[in-house]
């Protein structure tokens, strides 16, 4: 049986991208979610108005890949110790936040979050939100494999 869990780290394009390449993930979509506006539009959520966060839900198989090893990747595809930026996007938008799924996910980001708070990797503060998962608006289709159809690796050349 998959598992869902839903990560904001910024633009959801390379997120998405990357995330899809891990081993047991079954699926990877990018969408919005967090916020107060019903079937949110890119352009909608662009206002930085509407409390979505651009993000990505992975479907898995927690028999092939752990939430564990997600939240590691998850970490290690932006700088969580921005607060409503990554790069040279800015707005709430753009946060870090981790969507729970069930209490188990919340306690392993919880922890995974002060481990690494802990580790020294970082000088500054983790800013990172976890908070529980909403309903997840999917995003417009050409969002969809957006590198992908683009023949790209990265946002950001």
């Amino acid at each position: 049986m998959s598992e869902k869990a839903t990560f904001g780290a910024g633009c959801f394009w390379g997120v998405e991208a990357t995330l899809r390449e891990i081993p047991g993930v079954l699926d990877a979509a990018s969408g919005y979610m967090g916020g107060s506006l019903d079937n949110p539009t890119y352009k909608d959520v662009c206002t930085d108005q509407t409390g979505h966060a651009e993000v990505v839900q992975v479907e898995f198989d927690p028999a092939k890949v752990s939430y564990d090893q997600l939240l590691e990747a998850f970490w290690g595809l932006h700088d969580p110790t921005q607060l409503n930026r990554q790069g040279p996007d800015f707005g709430t938008q753009y946060r870090s936040a981790i969507f729970f799924h069930s209490p188990e996910q919340e306690q392993k980001a919880r922890i995974a979050k002060e481990r690494l708070q802990q580790s020294g990797r970082f000088s500054r503060p983790i800013a990172t939100q976890i908070v529980p998962a909403a309903t997840f608006w999917r995003a417009e289709e050409y969002h969809q494999r957006y590198l992908e159809k683009r023949g790209l690796r990265h946002c950001h050349i």
